[in-house]
């Protein structure tokens, strides 16, 4: 049940300020958000608030923020159709009827002529005494079509109708916002853990380690180890680990004065079956200020942001490895095992899923936020869209292969994990 929880606070986390990142910019740019979704799939929870419905959605493997414009979302109404009209004081309709019956006596019934529900907002048609009358409709006017209500999109509250920047801009933000929060996580985790000191400086040494019996303390500065020197914590760890067993000279600074001892790491066993030399030290700690905890933030946000382009290069580039991806049973599993080592290590695994979160998104596929942001910019080069319907057939087809990725790793990693 741990597990479960930390998983959904994780994952929920991530995808809610990925979404949230989408969902600002596109209210900023006057966009309609049609559902701000947490999840795919069939929805398990659904909650009307202004004009946006905000769901949970049984599959957790990502979620979306529907706006206006967007795929298969324009509302015609064809001659022929016969609708009722629901109209204000101003004789202005607030309420469409479509394919239903309408048990109220202020109905306005109309046989549909003509229609503009995106720039001129009316409808023209026939009334029951067969006389052609033009209603013209609310910007904020509901269809109402087998029960389900939907608000009318005037052409310019549409996603398409925006500049390319605005466009860009609401695509844009998903990925930003999870970096943002891993930068806002890291600088939480400064402030209530405090910051590592990079320098070799001894703290904290464990009773009746092999530092300890060596005679190492807290204070001593290392300066090299068999013979190299040693510049930054990792550089003193790096040694230690790859020397199980193994006496190592330590040259140190004690107040001013050199000093040597030999230290014998103690062979540890790691759950990878790998086998690393401890000495019993741990990374020195100060306390941080916001100031620090500012830097440190956008430090770690930086450097985990580089590790995983790195990463990424390899994978893709210099050696494809699809034992290397992993799904959401992959990503649960792990959460699973971080979360045995306490919030702090929790957070800071939510961090890193965050960043790559994000720059996963802005790869140049189809589909994906970066594949969106690229057609954007071919739209500027051009000066002008490129085919709705066949940028459209690219996302689609992008769609289906991620969709098949994602059904590959997923079983790769249930079999790993439970076979």
């Amino acid at each position: 049940m741990q597990t479960v929880i930390a998983f959904i606070i994780v994952f929920g986390s991530l995808v809610f300020f990925h979404e949230l990142g989408h969902f600002i910019f596109a209210k900023r740019a006057g966009i309609l958000v049609r559902e701000f979704a947490i999840g795919m799939g069939p929805k398990i929870f659904g909650m009307m608030k202004g004009e946006t419905m905000y769901t949970i959605r049984l599959l957790p493997i990502g979620g979306y923020v529907r706006m206006a414009g967007e795929d298969v979302d324009k509302i015609e109404l064809q001659p022929g159709y016969r609708v009722g009209l629901i109209l204000n004081r101003d004789n202005v309709a607030e309420k469409i009827y479509l394919n239903q019956k309408v048990q109220n006596p202020n109905v306005l019934f109309l046989e549909v002529e003509r229609s503009d529900l995106e720039d001129g907002l009316w409808i023209e048609g026939y009334d029951e005494e067969d006389n052609l009358v033009r209603i013209d409709v609310s910007r904020e006017a509901i269809i109402v079509e087998n029960g389900t209500e939907t608000i009318i999109a005037p052409l310019d509250r549409q996603f398409n109708s925006k500049t390319v920047g605005q466009r860009a801009m609401a695509i844009f933000a998903g990925p930003l916002f999870n970096f943002i929060l891993a930068f806002v996580i890291f600088i939480a985790l400064a402030l209530l853990t405090g910051i590592p000191i990079s320098d070799p400086v001894i703290k904290n040494v464990v009773d009746g380690s092999p530092a300890e019996v060596a005679g190492l303390q807290d204070g001593d500065v290392v300066k090299e180890i068999n013979g190299k020197s040693v510049s930054s914590w990792d550089d003193l760890v790096g040694i230690v680990q790859q020397n199980p067993g193994k006496a190592l000279s330590f040259e140190i600074d004690r107040d001013g004065q050199a000093k040597e001892l030999n230290i014998t790491p103690k062979p540890f066993e790691t759950e990878d079956g790998q086998t690393i030399g401890q000495i019993g030290v741990y990374s020195p700690i100060k306390d941080a200020n916001i100031l620090d905890a500012i830097v440190f933030g956008a430090k770690q946000t930086v450097e985990f942001s580089t590790l995983i382009f790195t990463l990424l290069y390899d994978l893709i580039v210099v050696n494809f490895d699809i034992d290397a991806l992993s799904g959401p049973v992959g990503i649960y599993k792990a959460t699973e095992e971080v979360a045995q080592y306490g919030i702090y290590n929790l957070m800071n695994w939510a961090a890193v899923l965050s960043i790559n979160l994000g720059i996963m998104n802005l790869l140049p596929l189809p589909a994906l936020d970066g594949g969106r942001l690229l057609f954007f910019g071919i739209e500027a080069l051009r000066g002008k869209p490129v085919d709705r319907q066949k940028e459209g057939l690219v996302h689609f087809v992008g769609i289906v292969l991620l969709m098949i990725l994602m059904v590959i790793v997923t079983w790769k990693d249930i079999k790993l994990f439970f076979f």
